[in-house]
């Protein structure tokens, strides 16, 4: 399980998280939710390593996570799928997808059959440049370059922003295939508000850089939750 306790971060002056927490475990879909500026990214960014935060702990499986980096965080098991996806638009897809094989013992260093039956698009364009690719299918090789490195974690930032619908049903459900393997967390920070009522388990609305609301899905009310996340 991954835990997040009494995290601080800062911009500069500004600060961003006020003591924030949250739990994430294997088998569920953890959503965090909250209108634009409340902090987020920021906490995502924080536990994987691509922000540093002032105070606070990060917990996963029972190990204390003390101020990793990026890439100590993806060995740790640790795998972030970003707003804005950050494909390399002149590297080809199959390029793209072993880029994640930084983290990885030189054993491991394959693209897993199972990559392409989540994405199987993917394995048509492997040849194709990331730039040349639309929205939807660099979305979807964003998180399958983050699956090749066998997380125990998987943060997803806005992982539907700007993406055709049909695209969206596949992402969500490639989301529940990975929660019913049962090893995997799975963190999702998203905006359409359908999308993730219908697919998370735990919910936890964030305000101001601090947990405002939470609870498990069937014990937290649509509308308070709504209340909670719209402007």
């Amino acid at each position: 399980m991954l835990s997040v306790d009494n995290l601080t971060l800062h911009y500069g002056q500004s600060q961003i998280l006020h003591g924030i927490g949250i739990t994430a475990e294997p088998g569920k879909v953890t959503a965090v939710m909250g209108t634009n500026g409340v902090g987020k990214t920021s906490l995502l960014k924080a536990i994987a390593g691509r922000h540093p935060y002032a105070r606070g702990t990060i917990t996963l499986d029972g190990q204390v996570l003390d101020h990793l980096n990026a890439f100590q965080a993806a060995r740790a098991g640790i795998a972030y799928v970003p707003q804005g996806r950050e494909i390399f638009p002149l590297m080809t897809v199959q390029e793209n997808l072993e880029s994640g094989f930084a983290c990885l013992p030189h054993a491991e260093r394959g693209v897993p059959a199972h990559i392409f039956e989540l994405f199987p698009i993917l394995k048509d364009f492997l040849h194709r440049r990331g730039g040349d690719l639309s929205g939807g299918q660099q979305q979807q090789l964003a998180i399958a370059r983050a699956l090749i490195t066998r997380p125990r974690v998987l943060l997803l930032d806005e992982p539907t922003e700007g993406i055709q619908p049909n695209i969206i049903q596949q992402i969500g459900r490639v989301i529940a295939q990975l929660r019913e393997q049962g090893d995997m967390a799975v963190i999702l920070v998203e905006q359409y508000f359908d999308f993730t009522w219908g697919l998370a388990d735990r919910f936890f609305a964030v305000t101001r850089g601090t947990v405002s609301l939470s609870g498990e899905a069937g014990q937290i009310s649509r509308e308070a939750l709504l209340d909670k996340v719209s402007i």
